[in-house]
């Protein structure tokens, strides 16, 4: 499987409130700046296939809003419950613009969140 880079926004245009959700080639992708950089993961609660990009970020972890498992931006690696850690996607900051690199096939159903 190939990975390709996207961009996303530039750096100054980044959400205040430190996240931003998107699509790219199918993938649901939540980027957060924390006070380490920018870290995306995807999108996906490994529990209950909810939206993370709906919970809170505090101290570098996204919270599940369904059930508050927490899972670390940087890693993926959850850090509140016994859950599976979330895929993590590479990010950079190249001339001013924040890109994230995604595998260029589209993800299966068990990597696809629950959207009503």
């Amino acid at each position: 499987m190939t990975d390709s880079w996207h961009t996303l926004v530039s750096e100054s245009e980044f959400p205040a409130e430190g996240k931003l959700a998107t699509r790219i080639g199918g993938w649901h992708v939540l980027v957060a700046k924390t006070d380490d950089g920018f870290f995306a993961v995807n999108d996906r609660c490994t529990h209950q296939a909810a939206l993370l990009s709906t919970g809170r970020i505090r101290r570098g972890a996204v919270m599940c809003p369904l059930h508050g498992a927490r899972f670390e931006m940087n890693t993926g690696r959850c850090i509140g419950g016994a859950y599976k850690d979330l895929r993590n996607f590479p990010v950079r900051v190249e001339g001013g613009a924040i890109e994230v690199c995604v595998p260029d096939e589209a993800p299966g159903m068990d990597e696809t969140p629950v959207v009503l």
